[in-house]
């Protein structure tokens, strides 16, 4: 292992060393393959404007101009050493707390919108058809040779359903109303697959992130068969296609899914399983159990990364890789994200372990 120096927690170390260092899709192919990428990768689902502005900063970038936004993180991905970039949706459903996934916290009781069959009726529902999507195009002319596209919806089957009914409504849903409950999961399924079908027609997009929190730290949010029952069908709609436009799927979920652990890799077929946390099991651990059937991205824990030292984040990022070295399956980043909490110099330390390689 290459020994730790101070420099690995520095911005201006990162981007010497990624400046010489091309993209290549093809290794993050290889892990969700469970083969041994050419080199180090790594993966995050998204990071935070602070740290974009700390790699890219004096660039403005219009607040409304998608186009303009997608060629910006691109860059910053690129200077990063990150073989692809991530791109949000710049659609959502309709919400009354407005866009409620930046918000700092929300309650799982926060929405009520749909509440019985009037309520269903006249939701405004999004329509992914009618959504411009040029901003593929225009990376697609622009993107680095080597890098691809990765996108990801405006949340997953079961956290709409949450957002918009309410947990505990939701529940009850199940049992008193489980044709509302049917419909309303439909509903979502078809317009989040139209958005992933109109995605997967640009060559530039690489993979698509299915995401969609289905547990707590203990548990799944509502039962397996439950899950089974509404939500996996969409998810296997979902991989189903991406596979068929010669594409991968990688499943975003927050959450002890361990009771349909069998189900994502058998059943839905995902190539990838992003999330991780110490509390549920420790990536090492988990790495252990799914090597072989599923790829696994990410897991340096959220609140190690916070609270331990940038040496011991880049220590424990270079034993995860060595881990992982031999049989492959594995791309390096944190257990879930990167938020403005988490300590520059620790994000720096972690992908530094697989930068100096």
């Amino acid at each position: 292992m290459i020994k730790y120096d101070p420099s690995f927690s520095k911005k201006e170390t990162i981007l010497s060393v990624t400046q010489s260092r091309e993209p290549d899709f093809k290794n993050l192919i290889k892990i969700l393959n469970h083969e041994r990428p050419n080199r180090p990768t790594l993966f995050e689902f998204f990071m935070n404007d602070e740290l974009y502005k700390d790699i890219v900063p004096n660039e403005h970038i219009h607040q409304h101009n998608f186009h303009e936004r997608c060629l910006y993180l691109t860059k910053v991905f690129r200077r990063l050493g990150y073989d692809y970039v991530n791109i949000s949706p710049h659609w959502d459903f309709h919400f009354p707390t407005g866009n409620h996934h930046h918000l700092e916290s929300l309650s799982l009781n926060e929405q009520s919108m749909i509440e019985d069959d009037a309520s269903f009726r006249n939701y405004p529902w999004p329509d992914a058809n009618t959504i411009d999507y040029s901003y593929l195009t225009v990376l697609g002319e622009s993107i680095p040779k080597g890098m691809k596209a990765i996108v990801y919806s405006p949340g997953g089957v079961l956290e709409i359903t949450t957002a918009l009914v309410g947990y505990d409504r939701m529940c009850f849903m199940l049992f008193d109303n489980p044709k509302l409950l049917q419909a309303i999961v439909d509903k979502i399924g078809s317009i989040l697959y139209d958005y992933y079908q109109n995605c997967l027609a640009y060559d530039v997009v690489g993979a698509c992130i299915v995401n969609d929190d289905w547990g707590f730290v203990t548990q799944t949010m509502i039962s397996p068969n439950d899950i089974r029952q509404y939500i996996l069908p969409w998810h296997k709609k979902f991989v189903a296609l991406t596979h068929a436009k010669g594409r991968k799927a990688i499943m975003h979920s927050c959450g002890n899914l361990w009771g349909v652990m069998d189900d994502i890799i058998h059943d839905i077929q995902f190539d990838g399983k992003h999330s991780y946390e110490d509390n549920i099991t420790p990536v090492e651990a988990s790495y252990k159990k799914l090597q072989g059937s599923i790829a696994v991205l990410g897991g340096i824990d959220m609140d190690f990364i916070c609270r331990k030292t940038p040496q011991m984040v880049y220590e424990r990022s270079r034993k995860m890789l060595e881990l992982s070295h031999e049989k492959g399956g594995y791309a390096l980043g944190t257990g879930n994200s990167v938020p403005s909490y988490v300590p520059k110099e620790n994000y720096y330390a972690m992908i530094a372990a697989a930068l100096m390689d």
